[in-house]
């Protein structure tokens, strides 16, 4: 899309310009109007373009990744050792409710957790697409997503200690191969297939609603007593019943003390249900209409 110089700027311009005219000259005659200076070319602007540059360009981006895994390494065995100690909220941990005999593990997301993505959203940018569900899967058989800082040193830790490391993703079933391809390749360590639960996982006794991972932790509540979880989104760590303002901050409630002790919430401005709740999880609206809600979300004061 061309951008063109406004009305405005041109108009002072043309006052600096008469700025210059000698002392006592007389006005000059009134300029004929001026064409629009056409100042750039490409695809339109994109709401994204901020936060994936910020992802792949900002040290503080990095920074945050390396103090939340910091912090957790250093809190780590501390948890280990406290038979008491556990990370899955409460509608999770019902049906497994004792944890004497479980091994110790630890539940990480994949997506802005521990793999990059940025390169994908970088090219929707590019292409002036927007999300979709055949290119995300050529994406992740790729396989070439990097390590975000700090998350495999964690991960190693975590491991060199006897906790197991157990990625849950919303990523589709079809895609589990090229997962763990990429996690490894990526220096993650992986123990088998069943540290790797990704959507469409069938837990007996649980009903998955949607990309809910309630069932999935429940499936990991059975053998392990998780000291610590990771993640981007809310639903990472418990059940959101209503992706609503409200039923975002419900889900939350009973947790907050856990953030930064066995929660470990990771930034990711570019995608997630905290952008699709501001406009009722409706993505049949038209982008322009989406984009709008999300200025009518916002505060000026």
């Amino acid at each position: 899309m061309l951008k063109f110089v406004p009305a405005a700027v041109a108009l002072a311009l043309s006052l600096a310009g008469c700025a210059h005219a000698p002392p006592g000259a007389a006005p000059a005659p009134p300029s004929a109007p001026q064409a629009a200076v056409p100042v750039s070319a490409g695809p339109a602007a994109d709401d994204n373009l901020n936060a994936v540059a910020w992802t792949q360009n900002a040290s503080e981006h990095d920074f945050i990744y390396m103090q939340t895994y910091r912090n957790a390494q250093e809190k780590l065995l501390k948890a280990k050792s406290d038979p008491t100690w556990d990370a899955l909220p409460k509608d999770d941990r019902a049906a497994h409710a004792s944890l004497k005999g479980l091994k110790p593990a630890v539940i990480l997301d994949i997506d802005e957790t521990v793999l990059d993505n940025s390169p994908y959203q970088a090219r929707l940018i590019r292409s002036g697409g927007e999300f979709n569900e055949a290119d995300w899967a050529a994406w992740c058989k790729e396989a070439i997503a990097r390590p975000l800082p700090g998350a495999l040193a964690f991960t190693k830790f975590a491991a060199a200690h006897g906790i197991s490391v157990i990625y849950i993703s919303n990523r589709a079933k079809d895609l589990d191969d090229a997962t763990l391809a990429n996690l490894r390749a990526a220096g993650f360590p992986v123990a088998g297939k069943d540290s790797f639960l990704g959507l469409g996982t069938f837990v007996e006794g649980c009903e998955q609603v949607g990309s809910e991972k309630g069932c999935r932790r429940q499936r990991v509540a059975k053998d392990y007593r998780v000291l610590m979880q990771f993640g981007d989104q809310i639903g990472d760590f418990a059940n959101v019943l209503g992706n609503t303002a409200e039923g975002r901050e419900k889900a939350m409630a009973p947790y907050t003390g856990w953030i930064g002790e066995r929660w470990f919430v990771l930034p990711n401005p570019t995608y997630g249900a905290w952008e699709s709740a501001l406009f009722d999880n409706d993505y049949t609206l038209p982008r322009a209409e989406r984009r709008q809600k999300k200025i009518d979300s916002l505060r000026s004061r």
